[in-house]
């Protein structure tokens, strides 16, 4: 292979990470589009529960997760999307699946505490430092009714208690 291959190989693949990554900026700005922003009064409302479970509450559960992802979240709470029930996904890593929780409740929080840096997709460009118990138990129910309950550590456990916070018209900045 000569030179200018090599050369030219490179740049194609220089310019298919530029083409990605521009991709990868619009998709979030969109998604973003669709996040309640700091100062609209429905992030400081509480949400009420979800009574219904059927084909309407799978395919909001299907956009927030779509949304979360694509906005680079590791939550989302239905209220950041001006909508006031009681309803979260979450993805705490990137090997972990997205999962929907319908009417959460911290059952139990340690007394441990940890602080550490959280941003919020309805808080652009800011980040506090909040401390919170470092382990919760958490119950609700999932997409399709079905109890389910989560104990959660470390990053996940501060992912459901920020996005359960939203539920009750929380935010980080009320948290410092």
């Amino acid at each position: 292979m000569s030179d200018e291959s090599v050369t030219d190989a490179a740049d194609r693949d220089e310019q298919r990470d530029r083409e990605v990554e521009a991709q990868l900026l619009e998709r979030r700005e969109a998604a973003l589009a669709h996040v309640v922003k700091w100062g609209d009064p429905v992030l400081k409302s509480k949400a009420s529960p979800v009574a219904n479970f059927g084909p309407e509450l799978r395919a909001e559960v299907e956009r927030m997760v779509l949304i979360m992802q694509d906005g680079l979240g590791v939550g989302l709470a239905a209220t950041q999307l001006g909508v006031l029930r009681r309803l979260l996904v979450f993805q705490a890593g990137p090997d972990s699946e997205p999962t929907a929780l319908v009417n959460p409740e911290i059952e139990w929080a340690s007394a441990e505490l940890a602080l550490a840096e959280e941003g919020c997709l309805s808080l652009p460009r800011v980040t506090v430092d909040v401390e919170r118990p470092l382990f919760v138990r958490v119950s609700g129910r999932d997409a399709e009714g079905e109890p389910i309950a989560i104990e959660a550590a470390g990053l996940e456990a501060r992912v459901l208690q920020h996005e359960i916070d939203h539920l009750d018209g929380v935010l980080i900045l009320d948290r410092t």
